[in-house]
């Protein structure tokens, strides 16, 4: 999954998009040191839900007159579009997260946290670097 970056100005950014981001951050690295595999996958899909709403918090939210709830993956499709393959990887794994949230572990092996934490690291990458910009460029 790739995209185009758009690097912000960092004068005009909220602290709640670089907030959100080191919680996504510390969440990930949390999960690495969980042995529990379906601990993992919740903690794992926490940080990446994390680093979407720290680019939410930073594009902001469409306008719309009747808004109705959305899950933070279809919002992310909407202000990032460049984002739409991970947000639909992540909507994917969000009846595993209720599940396991709701006691239901036995859907999660230790190879689909592994998978989880391994794509939740290349999208924080992404969006750390959508957010802070690039310091080679």
């Amino acid at each position: 999954m790739t995209a185009t970056l758009d690097f912000p100005d960092h004068s005009t950014m909220p602290e709640s998009a670089l907030g959100l981001l080191a919680q996504a951050e510390t969440g990930l690295a949390e999960a690495e040191l969980e042995d529990n595999s379906a601990q993992r996958f919740a903690t794992t899909y926490l940080a990446a839900l994390r680093a979407a709403a720290a680019l939410l918090a930073l594009r902001g939210r469409p306008h719309r007159a009747r808004s109705r709830p959305m899950s933070v993956w279809t919002l992310l499709s909407s202000v990032a579009p460049e984002l739409r393959e991970w947000a639909a990887f992540f909507a994917s794994c969000s009846a595993t997260r209720a599940s396991v949230q709701a006691g239901i572990t036995r859907a999660v092996s230790t190879r689909s946290a592994d998978d989880l934490m391994r794509q939740t690291g290349q999208f924080l990458e992404l969006v750390a670097r959508m957010i802070r910009g690039s310091r080679d460029q």
